[in-house]
């Protein structure tokens, strides 16, 4: 999933009024097909906005970086392959 970078927070608020008024000029034409995608693409806008504002009050979490700690570690747990028998029939 692609994420919304939170500087762009003011410019999802323009493209949502651009939509509203889109919408607007829309339903006075009589457009409705044009209704319908503007209506998915709010929908869709601000979905991305409210994520992205949810993502804003979220602490980051440090989950570190895995390390052995030892080096027979690599020799105590070899890596091995199933063995495959042949099929006779």
């Amino acid at each position: 999933m692609l994420h919304v970078n939170p500087k762009m927070l003011a410019r999802l608020d323009e493209l949502e009024t651009d939509l509203v008024d889109r919408r607007t000029r829309a339903e006075a034409e009589g457009w409705a097909g044009e209704i319908e995608g503007i209506d998915m693409t709010l929908t869709f806008l601000r979905a991305k906005r409210d994520d992205t504002r949810r993502r804003l009050r979220r602490p980051t979490v440090a989950l570190g970086i895995p390390a052995l700690t030892r080096a027979a570690d690599l020799r105590e747990a070899p890596m091995t392959t199933p063995s495959v028998r042949p099929v006779v029939t």
